[in-house]
């Protein structure tokens, strides 16, 4: 007789059954024990988050006299304004996110080569930008880039420029001052992945014969993917809401979505508008990340099937 057919012949008897019975009562237990370990974190989530967004979407669904329409959504088909500030708004963001990763990988793998001591105080210079007011940092952007500001006035007084380049109250300074903003947002996820990758990865590698170079690429980065990912996920979720420094950096000319619900809502008095706004952005966002995360996962099988 096999294991499996003894197995099946002790649960058919009333033994087994009692036992089986119990092992599922335990289960159940088990997990409304669980249940309730998470019902406070569910109910704030639920607070805090599933309800303002239910809420933002029923008010969505209602037109200024307060009738059932979806006039709000319709409007954003219908207007070029709405179509060119959402492009811009996004446009901003893959920029400024780019920019970031540019500055930032080599930030973040610099310090993590660093002694301890040495990248813990290296680290003090990441971090405090953020004991700083945002509109304090936008500010000094603004007296930093304007046309007769410090980098105009020494570019002029050097003989690299005759004429003030125009570095604010455009697109490039709206990029220039949330790059500022959001690179530290972007070094600390990654710096935290990349001190958490193990050293005798990197030395197997090179034993095995690759260079310094080919270790980094084969080994090291796809390794620093993880905290990579998060970091840009964390600068491109914020910079869609950005608010403060297109507004001031942009002079008027960069609108982006945030500012044009902030206008809807204040200026016109229009909530449904706005909270369609705010809808359609939080739909977008959530599409844009699940089809990031499905290349990411597709970029990290590829990587380890073909090793």
């Amino acid at each position: 007789m096999s294991i499996g057919t003894a197995s099946l012949d002790r649960a058919a008897t009333p033994g087994g059954v009692l036992n089986a019975d119990a092992l599922r009562a335990d289960a159940r237990r088990q997990a409304l024990g669980l249940l309730a370990l998470l019902s406070p974190g569910l109910l704030l989530v639920f607070a805090v988050i599933i309800v303002p967004i239910g809420w933002l979407f029923w008010l969505s669904l209602f037109d200024e006299t307060g009738a059932l329409s979806a006039s709000n959504y319709a409007r954003f088909f219908e207007q070029a304004s709405y179509i060119k500030t959402f492009v811009t708004t996004f446009k901003v963001a893959f920029v400024v996110t780019g920019a970031c990763v540019v500055l930032g990988y080599p930030l973040a793998y610099m310090l993590s080569q660093l002694p301890r001591r040495a990248a813990s105080i290296c680290l003090v210079f990441v971090i405090l930008p953020f004991w700083t007011s945002v509109l304090v940092r936008t500010y000094a952007w603004l007296v930093i880039l304007q046309r007769k500001g410090l980098i105009n006035n020494w570019l002029i007084d050097l003989g690299v420029i005759g004429q003030p380049l125009p570095l604010a109250n455009n697109f490039t300074g709206v990029v220039i001052g949330m790059t500022h903003i959001m690179l530290p947002f972007l070094v600390l996820p990654l710096y935290a992945s990349m001190k958490t990758i193990d050293v005798d990865c990197l030395r197997a590698g090179m034993n095995l014969g690759a260079s310094p170079a080919a270790t980094f690429r084969q080994v090291f980065f796809p390794l620093s993917l993880p905290g990579l990912a998060s970091g840009v996920v964390i600068v491109f979720v914020l910079c869609l809401g950005f608010f403060v420094t297109p507004a001031l950096m942009g002079g008027g000319k960069v609108i982006m979505w945030a500012m044009r619900m902030e206008q809807t809502t204040s200026l016109y008095s229009n909530w449904g508008a706005g909270a369609a706004l705010g809808v359609v952005l939080l739909a977008v966002t959530l599409a844009l990340l699940g089809l990031f995360q499905r290349l990411l996962g597709a970029r990290a099988t590829g990587v380890w099937s073909r090793r």
